[in-house]
């Protein structure tokens, strides 16, 4: 009992040393509103508003018509160009997409010779330019099969794929990128918080006063962890649902408690990793420039910008010992999928025992740096 209540007061010092940094908070503030609402609104992975330019060499039934079938959301109205301002316009970047029709495209259509139509892209803009390669041509494809059968592309087939998207149903970006931008969030400000309280306390020299203390180290880190961690969730929480949900329209399907529970185990890993970086450093720049490798490959390589299928097999196996790794499978699942807790308990128990080792190491470093037991 002692000591569960020297934990619960270093704790609350902490949350009320925390509250008295106006920079600190600023950040915390910033971070599941502003940043939030930005990153998900303004970034954009689906093809929409794609600036396409025509060459029409041919100038016949078949090239207006594909000329049309441009439209918006996906494209902007098509520029008609000259052959001859193809790589002009390309090295200007004023257009992703230049389609260039070649003469006689329509008469070699209906005499069955396959002509060729050639699709200039500016690979530049990567995302776009993937997915808009795809968008035109299948709509290229369509509007010849149109045009030769005067009907319906899939009128007399065989077969009909019917295609049904569960979770995101409009395959809207948005929904996506608001609640991966909450993970990314607590993963960078995990390591900010906990390593910044140890770091705080060195510069104001309060540590010397918990030294002298009757405090162990596991009381002193146990206080910084449960402290920022609360912290944290409680700011990702109003994050969901007040950025999130109700500010961009997001569908929270998902067990909230759950999600808490998660977030918590995973902030209990995180946070002794940001402690245990803080013992190799004597102030904040240092802090920073030591923080900022490890925020990155934890940011980039979790899964929650791309795929960890397609990663190396190598890179996913060491990525395996890293608790964003498991804790954006269990955001997903839980966000997204609703799933309970019966199907994603290995990724807590992963992340819980991934968050003792990284603790041990840094309750290990902790005394090191502090000279205490």
């Amino acid at each position: 009992m002692r000591a569960l209540l020297i934990i619960l007061r270093l704790g609350i010092k902490e949350i009320y040393s925390l509250a008295r940094d106006p920079v600190l908070m600023g950040l915390i503030i910033y971070t599941f509103s502003v940043s939030v609402y930005t990153v998900a609104d303004g970034v954009e992975t689906e093809l929409r508003d794609a600036a396409i330019a025509i060459v029409d060499e041919d100038d016949s039934v078949l090239s207006h018509r594909l000329r049309g079938a441009f439209l918006p959301p996906y494209f902007k109205p098509p520029a008609i160009i000259g052959i001859a301002d193809v790589d002009k316009v390309l090295d200007s970047g004023s257009y992703t997409f230049v389609l260039d029709i070649p003469a006689n495209f329509e008469m070699d259509v209906q005499r069955g010779r396959l002509p060729a139509v050639q699709l200039n892209v500016d690979a530049t803009a990567m995302t776009i330019a993937g997915n808009g390669a795809g968008y035109i041509s299948s709509i290229v494809n369509q509007e010849v099969a149109r045009f030769m059968s005067r009907a319906e592309p899939d009128a007399g087939a065989a077969a009909a794929l019917q295609i049904r998207v569960k979770y995101n149903p409009n395959l809207e970006a948005v929904w996506f990128n608001a609640v991966m931008e909450v993970v990314n969030n607590i993963i960078v400000m995990a390591v900010i918080l906990s390593g910044a309280a140890v770091i705080r306390e060195r510069e104001h020299g309060t540590i010397e006063h918990l030294l002298v203390m009757p405090v162990t180290a596991v009381e002193i880190m146990i206080s910084k962890i449960w402290a920022n961690g609360l912290v944290i969730v409680t700011a990702a929480l109003l994050s969901l649902e007040l950025v999130v949900h109700r500010g961009l329209g997001v569908p929270l399907t998902g067990s909230i408690p759950l999600f808490a529970l998660g977030a918590s185990v995973f902030l209990f890993s995180v946070t002794a990793l940001g402690v245990m970086l803080s013992t190799f450093t004597r102030s904040m720049p240092q802090f920073a420039l030591l923080s900022i490798p490890v925020i990155v490959v934890l940011h980039l390589l979790s899964g929650s910008q791309t795929p960890l299928e397609s990663m190396p097999k190598t890179l996913q196996w060491i990525m395996q010992l890293s608790p964003a790794t498991h804790f954006v499978r269990f955001s997903q699942a839980v966000i997204y999928r609703d799933a309970p807790i019966t199907v994603i308990w290995p990724e807590l128990a992963i992340m819980f025992v991934i968050g003792c080792l990284f603790f041990m190491m840094a309750l290990s470093r902790f005394r090191i740096a502090m000279g205490t037991r």
